[in-house]
């Protein structure tokens, strides 16, 4: 179990997160402290902090906090990192166990290879694709949002979106190939991140549907901005591509971090599968710690 003010840094293809126990810290993971920490700069740097809480009813609770200082509601490769982390640092002895979310609670398998979890599966629910699910702004709530041309700039000529929840929301964009999605993550994605369709955000993946059984995409987050991979974003790429009859079920997702391995049910429950691998183990120490417990000491 994590020391005083310690915390595990790991990743997920690239996609890397501090998991903090905030019983163990000095300081109040307050917005700007955790700005402050995910600064690659200024701080220990990292797109986002898994922080450890106690659960009424499953295993643990993950809370998932962007660099930005907001919080997701679920987190694909954020939820495999934090579940090799409670079996390796002592919360649990089990493989298999289930963690509360505030998109929902997951299921998760672990892979162990000598004695580690090389990968984990995790159930990621069911897919959503009514607009007050997700939640999306149209006039009716119960529509599906499903190839549905916005302007992005007035007289422009617009873009497909299609909208999915995965217990968080997500805009998917079928581009024409890998360096049409690359250069549209860039300068579309912060667009349609905050565009007025979207009340909570949203996340945004560009895709390019490869053959029936593999797609490759490029992500821009919410709160985090581009980055190498996403567990969420691909189960919302995977539910999309099945729902509109452009692939199979059984899915690989390529993105730049690396492939997940997706497999979306009838009723469009997914499950992922992919490895995680630790970075490091270390304490929030000198001027920074100073820093941190002077914005916002830990109370009590």
């Amino acid at each position: 179990m994590l020391s005083k003010n310690q915390f595990v840094r790991s990743h997920g293809l690239g996609n890397d997160y501090l998991v903090m126990d905030p019983a163990a810290l000095s300081f109040e993971l307050t917005p700007q402290n955790i700005i402050r920490v995910c600064n690659r700069n200024t701080g220990v740097g990292s797109d986002g902090i898994l922080a450890l809480e106690k659960s009424n009813s499953s295993l643990a609770k993950l809370r998932i906090y962007n660099p930005d200082g907001s919080e997701a509601e679920k987190s694909g490769n954020g939820l495999r990192i934090f579940c090799k982390f409670l079996f390796e640092h002592g919360y649990t002895e089990k493989t298999f166990f289930e963690i509360e979310t505030a998109g929902g609670k997951v299921q998760a398998q672990l892979h162990l290879v000598v004695g580690k979890a090389a990968a984990v599966t995790v159930d990621m629910g069911k897919a959503e694709f009514k607009a007050a699910k997700i939640p999306v702004n149209v006039p009716n709530a119960e529509a599906e949002v499903l190839d549905k041309r916005i302007p992005l700039s007035p007289g422009g000529d617009g873009l497909a979106i299609n909208c999915v929840s995965m217990g968080n929301p997500h805009c998917v964009v079928f581009a024409k190939d890998i360096a049409e999605a690359e250069k549209w993550a860039h300068e579309i994605g912060p667009i349609l991140e905050k565009h007025p369709l979207f009340p909570n955000r949203t996340n945004v993946q560009f895709a390019v549907v490869d053959n029936r059984r593999e797609v490759s995409i490029r992500i821009w987050e919410r709160g985090a901005g581009y980055t190498l991979a996403s567990g969420s974003s691909s189960c919302a790429v995977a539910a999309v591509c099945v729902k509109t009859g452009k692939t199979d079920g059984d899915l690989t997702l390529h993105m730049p971090g690396g492939d997940l391995f997706l497999k979306v049910g009838r009723d469009f429950e997914l499950t992922m599968r992919g490895p995680v691998e630790e970075i490091c183990l270390g304490t929030v120490t000198g001027e920074l710690l100073q820093s941190l417990e002077k914005i916002a000491p830990r109370k009590g």
